[in-house]
């Protein structure tokens, strides 16, 4: 922070997204620490594949399966720590939504830090691979167009509260229904963002969904 003359929000920022890149890992209450390099060959998708709107509902397809049983066992594992972790990641993306500012980041840190609740390491690790490209107004501009007035924020912003509060009181079975419903209404979300981008397309040609947004836009 002294030394770039940044706030401690900018600061967590970017350690969240040098995280999701794999190349730090964060000790509550201890400290973040640069990792060695992944071995070549791990599970990786190419963020140019997830660029077409069929691969961005495909990898929801796949979070869906992978993160409604991320979120049961993390409401059986979880710690104090990782939970206040949770809190922290949303009230940042709640801070972030009042000021129009990035919400990509807490709400991955979100996501990430239930799959370290798991106490398996192999949930975090393939959300780390998969990073904020998971997140599909990362890749798809309709998306943002949509969103005039926020309500996409809104709603996610209230279905991640549904998740936390699952997780708080060691609820596994309401956590898994919880993190279902979320990840079922992005997949719905994203679908008539889509619709609306071709209906509004000049003699209903479809719309270049795949152009990344500029600015701060809604996340998943």
């Amino acid at each position: 922070m002294q030394a770039y003359g940044v706030s401690r929000t900018v600061v967590r920022e970017a350690l969240s997204k040098l995280q999701a890149a794999g190349l730090v890992e964060t000790h509550h209450g201890i400290g973040t620490f640069v990792l060695q390099p992944k071995a070549a060959g791990m599970f990786r998708l190419d963020a140019s594949e997830l660029a077409a709107s069929v691969d961005v509902l495909a990898v929801l397809e796949l979070r869906i399966s992978l993160e409604t049983e991320s979120a049961g066992l993390a409401a059986t594992r979880r710690t104090e720590d990782q939970l206040a972790a949770m809190r922290e990641a949303l009230d940042d993306f709640e801070r972030n939504v009042a000021v129009a500012g990035d919400t990509v980041a807490p709400d991955f840190r979100f996501h990430l830090e239930i799959a370290q609740a798991t106490g398996n390491p192999y949930f975090a690790d393939i959300m780390s691979h998969l990073g904020t490209t998971i997140i599909p107004r990362t890749r798809i501009n309709a998306i943002r167009n949509h969103d005039r007035r926020g309500e996409y924020l809104t709603r996610v912003n209230r279905e991640h509260e549904e998740i936390y509060a699952a997780i708080a009181r060691r609820d596994p079975d309401s956590a898994r229904a919880a993190m279902r419903i979320h990840l079922t209404n992005s997949r719905e979300r994203l679908r008539i963002a889509q619709e609306a981008a071709r209906s509004s397309a000049p003699g209903g040609a479809p719309a270049s969904d795949a152009a990344p947004a500029s600015g701060p836009a809604p996340s998943a």
